[in-house]
Protein backbone atom coordinates (compact mmCIF):
# COMPACT_ATOMS: atom_id res chain seq x y z
CA UNK A 1 0.00 0.00 0.00
CA UNK A 2 0.92 3.54 -0.82
CA UNK A 3 2.73 5.92 2.53
CA UNK A 4 0.30 8.18 3.48
CA UNK A 5 1.88 9.67 6.24
CA UNK A 6 5.13 10.19 8.17
CA UNK A 7 4.78 9.80 11.73
CA UNK A 8 7.77 11.79 14.00
CA UNK A 9 8.50 11.36 17.51
CA UNK A 10 9.74 14.30 19.22
CA UNK A 11 12.63 14.50 21.48
CA UNK A 12 15.55 13.22 20.01
CA UNK A 13 14.50 13.07 16.62
CA UNK A 14 12.98 16.27 15.10
CA UNK A 15 15.54 17.96 17.64
CA UNK A 16 18.07 16.58 19.83
CA UNK A 17 16.08 17.95 22.92
CA UNK A 18 17.69 15.98 25.96
CA UNK A 19 20.60 18.32 27.18
CA UNK A 20 17.87 21.66 27.63
CA UNK A 21 15.66 18.86 29.25
CA UNK A 22 18.27 18.05 31.65
CA UNK A 23 18.87 21.22 32.73
CA UNK A 24 15.34 22.20 32.81
CA UNK A 25 15.35 19.32 35.60
CA UNK A 26 18.19 20.78 37.23
CA UNK A 27 16.90 24.20 37.17
CA UNK A 28 13.70 23.14 38.48
CA UNK A 29 14.97 20.89 41.50
CA UNK A 30 16.79 23.66 42.29
CA UNK A 31 13.91 25.88 42.43
CA UNK A 32 12.11 23.47 44.67
CA UNK A 33 15.75 22.87 46.90
CA UNK A 34 15.55 18.98 46.28
CA UNK A 35 19.54 19.16 46.20
CA UNK A 36 19.59 17.41 42.92
CA UNK A 37 21.64 17.63 39.64
CA UNK A 38 21.08 14.80 37.39
CA UNK A 39 24.34 14.37 35.22
CA UNK A 40 24.41 13.77 31.31
CA UNK A 41 25.80 10.53 32.44
CA UNK A 42 22.93 9.83 34.81
CA UNK A 43 20.53 11.37 32.84
CA UNK A 44 21.34 9.44 29.83
CA UNK A 45 20.57 6.11 31.81
CA UNK A 46 17.27 7.75 33.20
CA UNK A 47 16.05 8.06 29.75
CA UNK A 48 15.64 4.35 29.72
CA UNK A 49 12.20 5.90 31.43
CA UNK A 50 10.03 7.59 29.17
CA UNK A 51 7.79 10.45 30.14
CA UNK A 52 9.05 13.05 32.53
CA UNK A 53 6.74 12.52 35.34
CA UNK A 54 7.52 9.09 35.29
CA UNK A 55 11.51 10.11 34.96
CA UNK A 56 11.54 11.90 38.41
CA UNK A 57 9.28 8.93 39.84
CA UNK A 58 11.91 6.47 38.82
CA UNK A 59 14.68 8.43 40.49
CA UNK A 60 12.42 8.75 43.63
CA UNK A 61 12.03 4.74 43.47
CA UNK A 62 15.95 4.55 43.38
CA UNK A 63 16.83 6.79 46.66
CA UNK A 64 16.68 5.77 49.96
CA UNK A 65 13.84 7.65 51.97
CA UNK A 66 11.73 8.04 54.61
CA UNK A 67 8.25 7.00 54.59
CA UNK A 68 6.96 10.40 54.96
CA UNK A 69 9.44 12.01 52.26
CA UNK A 70 8.86 9.41 49.90
CA UNK A 71 5.02 10.82 50.12
CA UNK A 72 5.88 14.06 50.16
CA UNK A 73 8.20 14.22 46.96
CA UNK A 74 5.75 11.81 45.09
CA UNK A 75 2.65 13.94 45.77
CA UNK A 76 4.97 17.10 44.77
CA UNK A 77 6.20 15.34 41.37
CA UNK A 78 3.19 17.26 39.11
CA UNK A 79 4.36 20.64 40.26
CA UNK A 80 8.31 19.87 39.62
CA UNK A 81 7.66 18.64 35.93
CA UNK A 82 5.60 22.16 35.44
CA UNK A 83 8.36 23.94 36.75
CA UNK A 84 10.54 21.81 34.49
CA UNK A 85 8.44 22.41 31.37
CA UNK A 86 8.63 26.05 32.56
CA UNK A 87 12.43 26.06 31.69
CA UNK A 88 12.45 24.12 29.18
CA UNK A 89 9.85 25.95 26.87
CA UNK A 90 12.18 29.28 27.53
CA UNK A 91 15.28 27.51 26.41
CA UNK A 92 13.38 26.64 23.08
CA UNK A 93 11.54 29.86 22.88
CA UNK A 94 15.01 31.62 22.77
CA UNK A 95 16.14 29.40 19.66
CA UNK A 96 18.40 27.04 21.49
CA UNK A 97 17.38 23.90 20.53
CA UNK A 98 17.09 23.82 16.29
CA UNK A 99 15.48 21.03 14.46
CA UNK A 100 17.74 17.80 13.52
CA UNK A 101 19.49 17.84 10.04
CA UNK A 102 17.04 16.84 7.41
CA UNK A 103 14.01 17.15 9.25
CA UNK A 104 12.65 20.35 7.91
CA UNK A 105 13.53 18.95 4.41
CA UNK A 106 12.21 15.50 4.90
CA UNK A 107 9.27 17.32 5.84
CA UNK A 108 8.66 19.50 3.10
CA UNK A 109 9.20 16.86 0.36
CA UNK A 110 6.87 14.95 2.25
CA UNK A 111 4.04 17.47 2.39
CA UNK A 112 4.84 18.39 -1.44
CA UNK A 113 4.32 14.75 -2.67
CA UNK A 114 0.68 14.70 -0.55
CA UNK A 115 2.28 12.18 2.40
CA UNK A 116 0.42 13.78 5.48
CA UNK A 117 2.73 14.27 8.67
CA UNK A 118 1.77 13.53 12.30
CA UNK A 119 3.54 13.47 15.24
CA UNK A 120 3.44 11.00 18.25
CA UNK A 121 5.32 12.05 21.81
CA UNK A 122 5.31 10.94 25.22
CA UNK A 123 6.64 14.80 25.66
CA UNK A 124 3.61 17.34 26.76
CA UNK A 125 1.69 19.35 24.74
CA UNK A 126 3.34 22.88 25.81
CA UNK A 127 7.14 21.31 25.04
CA UNK A 128 5.61 20.20 21.34
CA UNK A 129 4.30 23.61 20.63
CA UNK A 130 7.29 25.93 22.04
CA UNK A 131 9.20 23.47 19.83
CA UNK A 132 7.21 23.97 16.44
CA UNK A 133 6.89 27.38 16.69
CA UNK A 134 10.58 28.09 17.81
CA UNK A 135 12.10 26.08 14.72
CA UNK A 136 8.93 26.11 12.26
CA UNK A 137 7.45 29.26 13.14
CA UNK A 138 3.44 30.41 12.50
CA UNK A 139 3.29 27.45 9.98
CA UNK A 140 4.79 24.49 12.45
CA UNK A 141 1.45 23.40 14.02
CA UNK A 142 -0.37 23.49 10.38
CA UNK A 143 2.25 21.11 8.66
CA UNK A 144 0.73 18.57 11.09
CA UNK A 145 -2.77 16.84 10.49
CA UNK A 146 -2.23 15.15 14.17
CA UNK A 147 -0.43 15.72 16.99
CA UNK A 148 -0.71 12.73 19.25
CA UNK A 149 1.53 13.43 22.86
CA UNK A 150 1.59 13.61 26.58
CA UNK A 151 -1.03 11.84 28.52
CA UNK A 152 -3.41 11.71 26.16
CA UNK A 153 -3.05 7.66 26.32
CA UNK A 154 -3.10 5.42 29.66
CA UNK A 155 0.42 3.76 28.81
CA UNK A 156 3.56 5.78 27.07
CA UNK A 157 5.91 4.11 25.17
CA UNK A 158 7.33 1.29 24.84
CA UNK A 159 3.59 0.59 24.12
CA UNK A 160 2.53 1.41 21.10
CA UNK A 161 -0.88 3.49 22.12
CA UNK A 162 0.74 6.51 21.56
CA UNK A 163 0.82 5.51 17.84
CA UNK A 164 -2.05 3.78 17.45
CA UNK A 165 -3.87 7.09 18.41
CA UNK A 166 -2.21 8.65 15.99
CA UNK A 167 -3.05 6.34 12.92
CA UNK A 168 -6.48 6.63 14.52
CA UNK A 169 -6.73 10.06 14.20
CA UNK A 170 -4.95 10.15 10.56
CA UNK A 171 -7.38 7.51 9.70
CA UNK A 172 -4.42 5.24 7.74
CA UNK A 173 -3.36 1.68 8.23
CA UNK A 174 0.06 0.84 10.05
CA UNK A 175 1.68 0.01 6.50
CA UNK A 176 0.61 3.28 5.14
CA UNK A 177 2.29 5.20 7.60
CA UNK A 178 6.29 5.20 8.27
CA UNK A 179 7.24 6.15 12.22
CA UNK A 180 10.90 8.14 12.88
CA UNK A 181 12.20 7.68 16.00
CA UNK A 182 15.60 7.63 17.92
CA UNK A 183 15.41 5.20 20.81
CA UNK A 184 14.37 1.85 21.67
CA UNK A 185 11.60 2.65 23.46
CA UNK A 186 10.25 4.32 20.58
CA UNK A 187 11.36 1.62 17.95
CA UNK A 188 8.95 -0.84 20.57
CA UNK A 189 6.54 1.74 20.41
CA UNK A 190 6.20 2.12 16.55
CA UNK A 191 6.99 -1.82 15.60
CA UNK A 192 4.87 -2.91 18.30
CA UNK A 193 1.85 -0.72 16.14
CA UNK A 194 3.11 -2.38 13.20
CA UNK A 195 4.79 0.37 11.65
CA UNK A 196 7.96 0.51 9.35
CA UNK A 197 10.58 2.53 11.11
CA UNK A 198 13.79 4.92 10.63
CA UNK A 199 16.08 5.01 13.21
CA UNK A 200 17.99 8.40 13.72
CA UNK A 201 20.00 7.62 17.06
CA UNK A 202 21.97 10.71 19.14
CA UNK A 203 24.59 10.70 21.71
CA UNK A 204 21.53 10.09 24.37
CA UNK A 205 20.80 6.85 22.70
CA UNK A 206 23.07 5.70 20.67
CA UNK A 207 24.21 2.65 22.64
CA UNK A 208 20.49 1.19 22.48
CA UNK A 209 19.44 -1.54 20.87
CA UNK A 210 17.91 -1.18 17.59
CA UNK A 211 17.35 -5.12 16.48
CA UNK A 212 14.15 -4.81 14.50
CA UNK A 213 14.22 -1.01 12.74
CA UNK A 214 13.77 -1.07 8.75
CA UNK A 215 16.64 1.74 8.55
CA UNK A 216 19.10 2.98 10.87
CA UNK A 217 20.81 5.68 10.29
CA UNK A 218 23.39 8.83 11.90
CA UNK A 219 21.44 11.72 11.16
CA UNK A 220 18.18 12.36 7.83
CA UNK A 221 20.97 14.17 6.08
CA UNK A 222 20.64 17.11 3.47
CA UNK A 223 22.87 18.72 0.94
CA UNK A 224 24.80 20.99 3.42
CA UNK A 225 24.99 18.28 5.64
CA UNK A 226 25.31 14.86 3.91
CA UNK A 227 25.81 11.22 5.60
CA UNK A 228 29.05 9.83 5.58
CA UNK A 229 29.65 6.91 3.26
CA UNK A 230 26.74 7.81 0.84
CA UNK A 231 25.12 7.09 -1.13
CA UNK A 232 26.19 3.63 -1.26
CA UNK A 233 26.18 1.95 2.03
CA UNK A 234 22.97 2.05 2.80
CA UNK A 235 21.29 4.61 0.32
CA UNK A 236 20.59 4.78 -3.31
CA UNK A 237 19.68 7.81 -4.52
CA UNK A 238 21.43 10.67 -2.33
CA UNK A 239 23.50 11.22 0.99
CA UNK A 240 20.58 12.51 2.62
CA UNK A 241 17.37 10.06 3.18
CA UNK A 242 15.04 11.50 0.53
CA UNK A 243 10.57 11.42 0.59
CA UNK A 244 11.17 9.52 -2.98
CA UNK A 245 13.46 6.61 -1.17
CA UNK A 246 11.63 6.53 1.34
CA UNK A 247 8.61 5.65 0.10
CA UNK A 248 10.32 3.28 -2.56
CA UNK A 249 11.49 1.20 0.05
CA UNK A 250 8.45 0.73 2.54
CA UNK A 251 6.86 -0.29 -0.83
CA UNK A 252 9.00 -2.73 -1.99
CA UNK A 253 8.69 -4.58 1.47
CA UNK A 254 7.17 -8.12 1.57
CA UNK A 255 3.68 -7.98 1.97
CA UNK A 256 3.07 -8.57 5.46
CA UNK A 257 -0.92 -9.37 6.35
CA UNK A 258 -0.10 -9.88 10.27
CA UNK A 259 1.00 -5.69 10.23
CA UNK A 260 -2.63 -4.65 9.36
CA UNK A 261 -3.90 -6.38 12.48
CA UNK A 262 -2.05 -4.46 15.04
CA UNK A 263 -4.04 -0.81 13.67
CA UNK A 264 -7.19 -0.35 13.73
CA UNK A 265 -8.89 1.02 10.62
CA UNK A 266 -10.76 4.19 10.75
CA UNK A 267 -14.66 4.24 11.05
Amino acid sequence: MSVQALIFDVDGTLADTEEAHRVAFNNAFERYKLGWKWSQDAYRELLKTTGGKERIAAYLASKTLSPSDRKRLTELIPAIHAEKTKFYSSFVADGAVPLREGVARLMEEALTAGCRLGIASTTTAANIDALLGSTLGTRGLEMFSVIACGDQVPAKKPAPDIYKLALQHLGVDADQAVALEDSHNGLLAATGAGLWTVITPTYWTESHDFTGADLVLPSLGDPAHPIAGEPGSQLEDAAWLTHAELVRRVEQRPHCEVAALYAPRAA
